[in-house]
This record gives C-alpha cells, sequence and structure tokens, in this order.
C-alpha cells in the first residue's frame, strides 16, 4: 500500500513578521503537516529559528510540526524541542557520531524520529537505523537556503530508499525545489511527503496558498495513480 499523500509548507519561506498568522494560513489551506527548518550557523551555512519560536507557533495550528533539525551537535536539543510542540523530530546523519543513539532519544521523547542526509551522502548511511525511523528525508537541495533548484539525484536516491523501507509503515519526504512541475517524478519515484516552501509561498498572499498547495498536491496524485 502507497503511503498517505502529505504536502508540508516549509516556514522559511513565510513572512516572519507574521508567522503565527502565515501557520494558520497554510493550516487552513490545506496543509498536512508544517515544516519546520531549524538552522546553526555551524552545520549548514545560516540561521533560522529555535524551540522558542516552535513553541510560539505550535498555538496556531493542530497539525504535527514537523522540525527539521540542521544543526550539529543535535542531541543536547532534542528534549528542548519536543518539549516545545515538535511532532516529529528529524537528524542528520552527519550531524554526529551516534545516530543510533538520536532516534532513540527521540522516540524516547514520544515524537516521531526522522532521519536525513545531505545530496552527496548516499542513502546506504540510513539502512541499519532503517527500524528506528517513522521517515526518511530525502534532501534535493544543499540544505541551509530556500528557494534552490531541485536535484535531479535526489529521484534515484528516493526510489533507493522506497525500496530499502519494504513493508515498514515510512514516510519518503523529500524537500527542495518541489513544485507542481517537479512532484509528479518524485512521486513515481516513491516519495509521499513534500516538502514546499517557495511553491507556497512565493506571492506573499494567503489567498493563494490553497491553490498552490492544491497544484503540488494535485500532480503528485494523479502520478500516483489516484483522483486529484
Amino acid at each position: 500500500m502507497q503511503r498517505p499523500l502529505i504536502i508540508a509548507p516549509s516556514i522559511l519561506s513565510a513572512d516572519f513578521a507574521k508567522l503565527g498568522q502565515e501557520v494558520s494560513a497554510v493550516d487552513q489551506a490545506g496543509a498536512d503537516w508544517i515544516h519546520v527548518d531549524v538552522m546553526d550557523g555551524h552545520f549548514v551555512p545560516n540561521i533560522s529559528i529555535g524551540p522558542d519560536v516552535v513553541k510560539a507557533i505550535r498555538q496556531y495550528t493542530k497539525k504535527p510540526l514537523d522540525v527539521h533539525l540542521m544543526i550539529a551537535p543535535c542531541d543536547p536539543y532534542l528534549e528542548a524541542f519536543a518539549k516545545a510542540g515538535a511532532d516529529h523530530i528529524t537528524v542528520h546523519v552527519e550531524a554526529g557520531p551516534h545516530i543510533h543513539r538520536s532516534l532513540q532519544h527521540i522516540r524516547a521523547l514520544g515524537k516521531k524520529a526522522g532521519v536525513t542526509m545531505n545530496p552527496g551522502t548516499p542513502e546506504i548511511t540510513v539502512e541499519n537505523v532503517i527500524d528506528l525511523v517513522d521517515l526518511i528525508l530525502v534532501m534535493s537541495v544543499n540544505p541551509g537556503f530556500g528557494g534552490q533548484k531541485f536535484i535531479t539525484g535526489a529521484l534515484d536516491k528516493v526510489r533507493n530508499l522506497r525500496a530499502m523501507a519494504g513493508g515498514r509503515p515510512i514516510d519518503i519526504e523529500i524537500d527542495g525545489g518541489i513544485t507542481s512541475d517537479i512532484a509528479p517524478a518524485v512521486a513515481r519515484a516513491g516519495a509521499n511527503a513534500f516538502v514546499a516552501g517557495s511553491a507556497v509561498f512565493k506571492d506573499r498572499s494567503p489567498s493563494s496558498y490553497g491553490a498552490n498547495i492544491a497544484a503540488i498536491r494535485n500532480a503528485a496524485a494523479l502520478a500516483r495513480g489516484e483522483a486529484a
């Protein structure tokens, strides 16, 4: 069976001056998850938000907060993000020497555990922790900035990871350069969760968010053989 189709707008592309309202707007516009990119200026060349911001936006949605930690080390901050209201916490295999321990900790905190890797890191790096994860995030851009072009090599990575997951109830999530034009190929490769920042928030107009989300969802659904 195919995993459910998920659209997760990335608030990295939202208007930070009114972040709570932006989260509420994409929630009402049809988002399934809210994707939160956490950057430390060390692991990636940018700084974004921390646990206090996650806590602040938690009140604006009941949808899952899908928190992607682009930080190193990540272990000292897992509990803080869990307490702030994260529902999923995804960590990088490159962020520390003990990814197995990190994932165990996330699960012990009662959260869904995710693992991800940079575009230049092979998917085999997650094979030995696949029984500990609820989702695998495939980076289709180099992490650190929004608005980048999709790296086509991510498609093979998605195919390999979907095969690796087998019949396990694991979501394969894709992040970077996702648009309604790119979504069909990614869906056919086996991804079921689509992170989209610029493609959702591009007009900076909440009235357009629903149509932008629907365009990605419909394109992916058609590629999956589902009625749009």
